[in-house]
């Protein structure tokens, strides 16, 4: 008989779904598409509202996964490091508040839609299990 060094998943691992990459990318893309220049006119107010509620709940959900696949990684890898670097990055966007001003809103929600992005490229990139730790 053959003894397995594979481990069960976590239970944290096995109680959730995967992060719903293809939604996060469209909410992105609603501020990040090709008409996104500094003199496009924004979405309205209350629409503007709901995007920057949702790209923030993507952040929250998709950072900790990122980090939790990363960690998976040797500690001396270039992509831990920079998986971790934009975790980092996204917090920092989460704690920020819009700038004053007719445009701050706008602009936050945009910073919120490329770090979301980046976090996506990330989560797509990393194994999703497995990997060496050092």
């Amino acid at each position: 008989m053959t003894t397995s060094t594979t481990h069960p998943p976590a239970a944290e691992e096995q109680n959730h779904a995967p992060p719903d990459i293809e939604t996060m990318r469209a909410t992105a893309l609603r501020l990040l598409g090709p008409d996104d220049g500094p003199d496009v006119l924004p979405p309205a107010a209350d629409e503007l509202d709901t995007l920057t509620l949702a790209l923030r709940g993507h952040l929250e959900l998709l950072g900790p996964e990122v980090e939790r696949m990363a960690g998976r990684l040797d500690r001396e890898s270039i992509p831990r490091y920079c998986a971790l670097a934009c975790v980092g990055e996204a917090r920092g966007k989460l704690r920020a508040r819009p700038g004053r001003g007719p445009h701050g809103p706008v602009a936050y929600a945009r910073r919120l839609a490329r770090v979301l992005n980046a976090l996506c490229d990330h989560h797509e990139k990393l194994p999703q299990s497995g990997g060496s730790r050092g």
